[in-house]
């Protein structure tokens, strides 16, 4: 019962580093510049298997563990490598790379979080941890985190929608009860741009593209689609 008790709270430990290292990891998907983004994702990932290790008292060598990320990340990595060269296309590129990469990096720093702790968990250490025999327990951890990552991207983007909203709100008490001393002549008019226009529908259709050839997904298209209409 206390062995039982004790590897309780580890866990309970791992999983808060496991949570916060997938914010800084969507963080670092999210940095613009193609590559610089991978770098940062990497370095999240390498600090939260160090605390990890550091949890359970497990001998951490950064050599031994980079080579381990490699092989259990092979082909998640490859979305994520995906992602950031999006980013290299104008406009709608930071857009929609920044989308998928963020959800892909939380993904796979969260499914190799959940690979690490479970193998601590019976006593391992990395020295007999084998990657090949934990693929598919990371590949199945790796889709629930793609599922979090959503469900955090959403819960973010309401609130930001109800800031705007309340803005909004505050905005338009302040017009209606106090034009600032204008007049109906002075206040200004929106004007169309159709240069603009035409950069947002060509976007549009950069965005269809990637949909198209899979790089993004069909929901992550409806959120950049949202999000450069705004």
């Amino acid at each position: 019962m206390p062995r039982k008790k004790h590897i309780e709270v580890l866990k309970h430990e791992s999983n808060k580093i496991i949570k916060s290292h997938m914010f800084m990891a969507m963080g670092a998907g999210l940095i613009p510049i193609p590559f610089a983004d991978i770098l940062g994702v990497g370095a999240v990932q390498l600090d939260m298997i160090r605390q990890i290790s550091n949890v359970f008292d497990v001998d951490f060598k950064d050599v031994q563990v980079k080579a381990i990320i490699t092989s259990l990340t092979g082909s998640s990595m490859a979305r994520i490598g995906a992602s950031s060269v999006v980013k290299f296309i104008p406009g709608v590129g930071a857009i929609a790379g920044g989308v998928s990469m963020a959800a892909f990096s939380a993904a796979s720093t969260y499914a190799l979080g959940e690979v690490t702790k479970k193998h601590f968990e019976t006593g391992g250490t990395f020295l007999d941890l084998d990657p090949e025999n934990l693929k598919d327990f990371y590949e199945e951890k790796f889709k629930q985190g793609k599922e979090m990552a959503k469900k955090i991207r959403e819960e973010k983007e309401e609130e930001i929608v109800m800031d705007d909203d309340l803005d909004n709100a505050t905005s338009q008490d302040i017009n209606t009860s106090d034009n600032f001393g204008l007049t109906k002549d002075d206040q200004i008019t929106p004007v169309v741009n159709q240069e603009k226009a035409r950069d947002i529908v060509d976007k549009l259709n950069d965005l269809a593209r990637l949909h198209s050839e899979g790089i993004i997904t069909k929901g992550e298209l409806e959120k950049a689609k949202k999000r450069l209409l705004k």
